[in-house]
C-alpha cells in the first residue's frame, strides 16, 4: 500500500470521526430546552448513558466483525450470523434457570455479566474452533452449521424459559431483553474494562492480522503460531459480542453492514484502519439511527428493525454478487 493511498484513508477516517462527533452532538442536544436547567439536566442524564452504550456497542461489533472475517477469510460471515448472540442469551438464561433469579450470580448485574463472559468465552472458543477446523473454513458449510447452531441455541433457551418459574422469568426478561430504549447501564464500567483488557492482551495478535490473512502456510513460514493466534482472536471476538449483546441485545446484521462498508470505502489490507472504519460506521449508524427513531418516528419503530431489514438485503446482495466470497 503506497503512502498516498494510506494518507487518503487517514483523511477518510478523519471525515468519519467528524461525522461521528456531529451525530453525537445532534443526538445529545436535539430538541433540548436550554432555558430550563432542570429539563436540560434530565435530558443529559437520560441521553448520556445511551450515547456511551451505542459507542461501545459500535466499537465492539465493528472490531469483532472485521477480526472474525479475517480469521475465517470470508467477508459475508459475521459472529452474530453464526449464533454467538444466541449462545449468549442461552448461557444467561441457563445461569438464572439453574442458580435461581434470587442468587447473587443472577441478581448482581456485574457478577452475572462476568459469569456469562467466562462461560461464553470457553464455550464459543471450543465450539467455533472445532467448527472452523472440521469445515476447513468453507463458507457454505460454516453458514449452514451456523444457522443450525443458532436454531439449536434458541430452541434450548426457549425450552428453559417455558419451564422456568414465572417470577424468575420476569426477572430474566429485565436483564435479558435489552434494547436502545432499555439499555443495561449497570455494566458500562465493566464492559469498558473488558474491552480495554481484550485490546491490551491481544495487541500482538491483532498486529499479526495482516499476516494471518495470508493463510496458515504463509503465516507459519513467517514465524507466526497460527493456531494459537486464531484461538486467542476468536476468544476476543466472543467477548466483544458478549459485551454488545448484554448491553443492547442481539443485532444480527450490524456487523455485516459496517464491516463491509469499511472494506469498500478504505480498500486496504491494514486491519487497524479497517477496524477503525468499521467502528466509525457503526457509531454513525447507531447514533444517527437512534436520533431518527426518537425524533422522527417517536419510538414507533426501533433502530434494530431498520438494521435487520437493510442488513438482510445487503447480505443477499453480497452473496449473489459474490463480493463477499
Amino acid at each position: 500500500m503506497n503512502v498516498k493511498a494510506y494518507q487518503a484513508n487517514i483523511r477518510k477516517l478523519g471525515i468519519m470521526l467528524i461525522l461521528v462527533l456531529l451525530a453525537a452532538a445532534a443526538y445529545m442536544f436535539a430538541e433540548v430546552d436550554f432555558g430550563n436547567e432542570k429539563l436540560f439536566r434530565y435530558a443529559m442524564k437520560i441521553r448520556t448513558p445511551k450515547l456511551i452504550v451505542m459507542l461501545i456497542t459500535a466499537f465492539a461489533i465493528g472490531g469483532a466483525s472485521i477480526v472474525f472475517q479475517s480469521v475465517i477469510n470470508n467477508r459475508i460471515v459475521t459472529p452474530c450470523l453464526l449464533g454467538m448472540n444466541s449462545l449468549y442469551t442461552l448461557i444467561h438464561t441457563a445461569v438464572v434457570f439453574f442458580l435461581g433469579a434470587g442468587s447473587m450470580a443472577a441478581s448482581n448485574a456485574n457478577l452475572s455479566f462476568a459469569i456469562d463472559l467466562v462461560l461464553m468465552g470457553a464455550a464459543a472458543t471450543v465450539i467455533y474452533s472445532y467448527l472452523f477446523r472440521k469445515t476447513n473454513h468453507s463458507v457454505l458449510y460454516v453458514l449452514l452449521v451456523g444457522t443450525v447452531l443458532t436454531s439449536f441455541f434458541s430452541s434450548i433457551q426457549t425450552t428453559l424459559t417455558r419451564v422456568m418459574d414465572p417470577n424468575e422469568y420476569d426477572s430474566l426478561l429485565n436483564s435479558l431483553v435489552a434494547s436502545f430504549s432499555n439499555i443495561n447501564t449497570e455494566i458500562i464500567v465493566l464492559s469498558l474494562a473488558v474491552l480495554a483488557a481484550v485490546i491490551f492482551i491481544l495487541r500482538k495478535d491483532l498486529a499479526l492480522l495482516d499476516v494471518l490473512t495470508l493463510g496458515k502456510d504463509q503465516a507459519t513460514n513467517l514465524g507466526v503460531d497460527y493456531d494459537r493466534s486464531i484461538r486467542r482472536l476468536l476468544l476476543g471476538v466472543t467477548l466483544c459480542i458478549a459485551v454488545a449483546t448484554a448491553m443492547v441485545g442481539p443485532i444480527s446484521f450490524l456487523g455485516l453492514i459496517i464491516a463491509n462498508l469499511s472494506r469498500q470505502l478504505l480498500k486496504t489490507y491494514r486491519h487497524h484502519l479497517l477496524i477503525l472504519g468499521s467502528a466509525f460506521f457503526g457509531m454513525i449508524v447507531l447514533v444517527g439511527g437512534q436520533l431518527i427513531v426518537e425524533h422522527v418516528f417517536v419510538y414507533a419503530v426501533p433502530v434494530s428493525v431498520f438494521i435487520t431489514v437493510g442488513g438482510g438485503i445487503y447480505f443477499l446482495y453480497l452473496l449473489l454478487s459474490n463480493k463477499g466470497i
